[in-house]
């Protein structure tokens, strides 16, 4: 063996040594990544809406939120039937969207309401 083909063999292996060592380095930064991501997606997951978002039910409950909000809001400034219609609009905007979730507790918490100003509204509409 010369002494050239020597020094040629050790060129190779320590190129092959320095695409090895890379290849660790590359491997510990990907599972540092992976681990970053995962932390980050469970930060996400923590602070995103647990309600859908977009749909006709997304929708309908911030109508519903605005229509009893303005409801209750107009009851308290003594527009007491306008008020009731309004809070009615919500309370029954809210029973929809429950529906859509199968929500009992929306349904409930909303139909009651909702029946108890309806009967409010007739009895002023129809007196008694």
């Amino acid at each position: 063996m010369t002494d050239e083909q020597t020094k040629e063999e050790y060129k190779e292996e320590r190129q092959m040594s320095k695409a090895a060592s890379l290849a660790m380095e590359l491997s510990k930064e990907k599972k540092r990544l992976q681990t970053e991501l995962e932390e980050l997606q469970h930060e996400f997951d923590v602070v995103k809406p647990s309600t859908p978002t977009g749909g006709p039910d997304w929708y309908l409950k911030w109508v519903g939120v605005l229509f009893a909000v303005g409801g209750i809001f107009m009851q308290s400034a003594g527009f007491t039937l306008y008020g009731q219609i309004c809070y009615l609009l919500g309370a029954t905007s809210w029973t929809i969207v429950g529906v859509y979730w199968n929500d009992k507790a929306v349904m409930l918490g909303s139909v009651i309401p909702a029946t108890a100003t309806a009967l409010s509204i007739a009895q002023k509409i129809f007196g008694g």
